[in-house]
């Protein structure tokens, strides 16, 4: 059975930077596309990028293009989630989520097609 568990999450002020990780556990990592989204309080799940299989290829809302970088290593069984110059409009749960899929080159956005999902991680950053 497939267990994602994320850490990284905490307070910090605007402009600055997090990780977040996520580890796999119950299952081969590299045969799952992998994925972050977000839930800020109010708001709908929202895809924030995904990771092909082989780290390839990577996807990005326009929200986030450009200050948040997906990357993983598939001999450590983890997926990063590096967020600069946050905002507070970034505040949310953080999830990690795995696809599985036969494509070492595709990346996956609908939430509806990952198989598993973390519990979540906190991120709150303050004015």
């Amino acid at each position: 059975q497939v267990r994602l568990v994320e850490s990284g999450g905490g307070l910090i002020q605007a402009g600055g930077s997090l990780r977040l990780s996520c580890l796999m556990s119950g299952a081969r990592f590299d045969s799952f596309v992998m994925g972050w989204f977000r839930r800020i309080p109010g708001k709908e799940r929202e895809i924030v990028a995904s990771i092909s299989r082989n780290g390839v290829n990577q996807y990005y809302p326009d929200s986030v293009k450009g200050r948040f970088t997906i990357s993983r290593e598939n001999g450590k069984n983890t997926v990063y989630l590096q967020m600069n110059t946050l905002q507070p409009e970034a505040t949310a749960t953080y999830y990690c989520a795995a696809h599985r899929h036969d494509s070492s080159y595709t990346i996956t956005q609908p939430a509806r097609c990952y198989d598993a999902w973390g519990q979540g991680t906190e991120v709150t950053v303050s004015s």
